[in-house]
């Protein structure tokens, strides 16, 4: 039986990225301090997710309201490998555990739902604390990239826009939690 369930990313020795949308509100003093700042709010869950395509999904290539920007965050690969050891499945209800894993169908670049899923990490508490402060790498806008590419669709240059797409390969990691299979 084929795994369906393999996390996926752009990755160094070091380090990971993973991506998130916010309005300017928050994405402009992020860029400026490399870091998530006031307005960002450590007391939300935040959700990382190492697919471009699925962010894509998600925030609509960057034009749903509130996700208007769309950043690349790099992150310390020890930080992303806690997280994933550390991970509850969404699915399991009660208690209230600092770091959640949930599985969705990864997409194309036509943002259709593939048989492979892709990882979310929901993080609150003391590991998003640890992520703004401990893990975080630097912070770069791509949404640049993300319009750029969707262009590329729509023009119907499929081979283009997938030459502009991170690279993203398996993610090997030390950890095997309950919740990642």
């Amino acid at each position: 039986m084929v795994n369906t369930r393999e996390i996926r990313a752009d990755y160094d020795d070091r380090s990971v990225v993973v991506y998130q949308a916010y309005s300017p509100h928050i994405a402009e003093p992020a860029l400026d301090a490399q870091r998530f700042v006031a307005p960002f709010k450590l007391e939300r869950m935040t959700w990382i997710k190492p697919s471009f395509l699925w962010m894509m999904y998600r925030c609509g290539w960057g034009l749903k309201e509130g996700q208007e920007r769309v950043l690349a965050i790099r992150i310390l690969r020890s930080g992303f490998d806690w997280a994933v050891a550390n991970a509850v499945s969404s699915r399991v209800v009660g208690g209230n555990p600092d770091v959640r894993v949930q599985w969705d169908p990864e997409r194309d670049l036509h943002l259709r739902p593939q048989q492979h899923r892709a990882i979310q990490i929901g993080l609150r508490g003391d590991a998003v604390r640890r992520y703004v402060h401990d893990w975080t790498v630097s912070i770069t806008d791509v949404t640049g990239l993300a319009h750029e590419i969707h262009g590329l669709v729509r023009a119907g240059d499929l081979e283009a826009a997938a030459k502009h797409l991170p690279a993203e390969r398996p993610y090997g990691t030390n950890t095997a939690p309950s919740a990642y299979f």
